[in-house]
C-alpha cells in the first residue's frame, strides 16, 4: 500500500503548512472555497448524476439516493456552510486557561491542531466539502476516502476544493481524496498510525463497529442514531405529532432521523390514531409492541430486533410505558447515545428526562432532526460523537483541535 503511505506523509507535510496559517488567510480561502463551489455547479450536477445512474442500476433504496443527490440547492448549501465557517471564531492560538506556579511559572494551555485526520464515509457527498471546511479552518490536513456510491461527487468536490487551495499558493495535499474504494485500502488507511492522527467513521452502526474493531490509529465514533421520541402524559398532543411527523419523515434516512416512539399509556389511545393519520401521506410503516397493536390493530407486532434497529427508512416501531421511569429505560437500554426527545409540559419529566438519558443530545419538544452542526451554529460538522472521549454530539472546529501546554520561565529550575 506504497501509494496510502504517500498519501498520509503528503498530508503530514501539508497539515504543518495549514497549521501555520493566519486567521484571515484561512477565511479568504473558504470565501474562495465557496464562491468556487457555485462556479462548478454544472460540472459537480453533472458528475453526481453518473452516481444516480449507477444507483438505480445497483437498485439502491430511494431514500439512500436521496442521500446521495445533489441538485443546485444543496451546492449552495454546502457553500454556504463554507462561508460560515469563515465566520467562526478560529480555534487555534485560543487560551482555555492561564495561571502562575508557585514557582513563577507562567503557564498557558493553548489549542492546537490535531494534524492529519481521515475520514471513512457513505454516500453522503456534502461529508467531503463540510469536512475540508472545518479541518481547514482547524489547521489541520485531511484525508478523505468516500463510498463507491458517491465516488464521480466526491471527485469533483475534492478537485474544485484543491484547485482554490493550489491559486493560494497552498498544498493542495492538504484535501485528499482516496478514489480507490476497495476493502484493501479502508484498513490501510485505518492503519496508517505512521501519518494519521485520528479517524472519524460515519456511516450505518455495522460500518462504525467495523471500523472500530479494524482501525490501530485513534478513532472517534459517530453517527448511529437509533433516536427515540418519547410523548409524555403531560404531552401537547398537537405539539407531540408535529414533531414526531418531522423527526421520522423529513429525511428518514440521517442518523438523526427518529427510529423508535415511546408512548404514556395514559395518551396512548388519544394520540397514535392521530399519528397514524398524519404519517399516512408518507407510507410509514408502524410497528408496535402488544399494547400499541391493540390501539392500532394493522399494525405489525414488533420483535426484539426491532428496539435495536436504526431503520434509515419509513418504518417507526412504537412502545408503550406505564410511566416516564420505564421510557427511560427504554430507551437507555436500546439507543445508540446519540440524540433523545421528550415531549411534555411537565418540568420535572423534562428534567428528569435531560439528567438521566444518557445521549449526546437530549431534547425537550423539539424534533431530533436539529442534531446538526449547521443547526448548532457551528458552520457544518465533521461528525455527530456518540462516545465520551475528546468529543460528543455535532462536532464542530473546536472538537478538532488538541491542546499544548506554554511555560514560560525566568530560569527557575526544580529543587
Amino acid at each position: 500500500m506504497q501509494a496510502i503511505n504517500e498519501i498520509g506523509q503528503a498530508a503530514q507535510n501539508a497539515a504543518f503548512t495549514i497549521g501555520q496559517l493566519a486567521t484571515p488567510k484561512k477565511n479568504q480561502v473558504l470565501t474562495a472555497m465557496a464562491e468556487a463551489l457555485v462556479a462548478a455547479t454544472p460540472t459537480i450536477l453533472a458528475a453526481n448524476q453518473q452516481d444516480m445512474a449507477a444507483a438505480a442500476n445497483n437498485q439502491v433504496r430511494q431514500v439512500m439516493r436521496d442521500r446521495l443527490q445533489l441538485d443546485a440547492e444543496r451546492i449552495a448549501d454546502m457553500a454556504a456552510g463554507l462561508r460560515q465557517v469563515a465566520t467562526l471564531a478560529d480555534p487555534i492560538g485560543m487560551i482555555d486557561k492561564g495561571w502562575q506556579t508557585e514557582a513563577g511559572l507562567q503557564i498557558t494551555q493553548q489549542r492546537v491542531p490535531l494534524g492529519v485526520i481521515a475520514m471513512i464515509y457513505e454516500a453522503r457527498p456534502n461529508v467531503t466539502v463540510d469536512a475540508a471546511a472545518l479541518t481547514f479552518k482547524s489547521g489541520n490536513a485531511v484525508i478523505l476516502r468516500g463510498g463507491k456510491e458517491a465516488l464521480q461527487s466526491n471527485i469533483a468536490l475534492a478537485t474544485v476544493l484543491q484547485q482554490v487551495l493550489t491559486e493560494f499558493d497552498l498544498p493542495a495535499a492538504a484535501i485528499q481524496l482516496i478514489t480507490d474504494t476497495s476493502h484493501e485500502t479502508a484498513q490501510a488507511l485505518m492503519r496508517l498510525n505512521e501519518y494519521v492522527d485520528v479517524l472519524i467513521p460515519r456511516g450505518s452502526g455495522q460500518f462504525i463497529q467495523t471500523v472500530v474493531q479494524t482501525a490501530t490509529v485513534p478513532v472517534i465514533e459517530t453517527g448511529a442514531g437509533n433516536c427515540h421520541v418519547y410523548v409524555d402524559a403531560d404531552a401537547d398532543l398537537a405539539m407531540a405529532r408535529d414533531i414526531v411527523v418531522n423527526a421520522k419523515t423529513q429525511r428518514p434516512a440521517v442518523c438523526n432521523a427518529m427510529e423508535k416512539l415511546v408512548v404514556h399509556q395514559q395518551v396512548a389511545a388519544e394520540f397514535l390514531p392521530q399519528l397514524a393519520a398524519a404519517l399516512t401521506p408518507y407510507q410509514v410503516e408502524l410497528r408496535g409492541d402488544a399494547a400499541a397493536q391493540a390501539i392500532l390493530p394493522a399494525i405489525k407486532l414488533a420483535t426484539e430486533a426491532d428496539w435495536g434497529t436504526e431503520y434509515n427508512d419509513y418504518i417507526l416501531a412504537i412502545k408503550i410505558v406505564p410511566d416516564i421511569g420505564a421510557a427511560i429505560r427504554h430507551i437507555n437500554h436500546y439507543n445508540t447515545q446519540h440524540s433523545e426527545a421528550i415531549i411534555t409540559n411537565n418540568y420535572a419529566h423534562s428534567q428528569q428526562f435531560t439528567k438521566q438519558i444518557d445521549a449526546a443530545v437530549v431534547y425537550v419538544n423539539a424534533s431530533t432532526r436539529f442534531t446538526d452542526g449547521f443547526e448548532f451554529g457551528f458552520g457544518a460538522e465533521i461528525g455527530i460523537s456518540t462516545q465520551k472521549l475528546h468529543a460528543r454530539g455535532p462536532m464542530g472546529l473546536a472538537a478538532l483541535t488538541s491542546t499544548k501546554y506554554v511555560v514560560l520561565g525566568s530560569g527557575q529550575v526544580r529543587q
